[in-house]
């Protein structure tokens, strides 16, 4: 079981940027070795659409929409997934959550574990 914590969203101009960062708690208080986790988000009256993953290989994986944006990494050893988010545009408006299951990220209909959410809105 696991725990999922988002902070760092926030309100910003167009062409900013924000640092999302996700603390992920195991009930075990390890990670586990072979993980894949990542960021969705769901603008009002829009389906959830994934938006950034990474496994436990390094392998990383972004939609078209944010592409070059946006970074995703982890810091194992403080269990904290982090969503790097630059040249923001107002399409970016959002909640975002994070989720330790990539199923989860991409999959919009997943009704899997998910973070409380944080709040990015970009205004033009």
């Amino acid at each position: 079981q696991v725990q999922l914590v988002e902070s760092g969203g926030g309100s910003v101009q167009a062409g900013r940027s924000l640092r999302l960062s996700c603390v992920v708690s195991f009930v075990s208080g390890y990670m586990d070795l072979n993980y894949c986790m990542g960021w969705s988000r769901q603008a009002t009256g829009k389906e959830r659409e994934g938006v950034a993953s990474i496994d436990s290989t390094g392998s990383t994986a972004y939609a078209d929409s944010v592409q070059g944006r946006f970074t995703i990494s982890i810091d194992n050893a403080k269990n904290i997934l982090y969503l790097q988010m630059n040249s923001l545009k107002p399409e970016d408006t959002a909640m975002y959550y994070c989720a330790a299951d990539c199923e989860v990220v991409w999959d919009g209909d997943s009704t899997g574990y998910r973070g409380q959410g944080t709040q990015v809105t970009v205004s033009s």
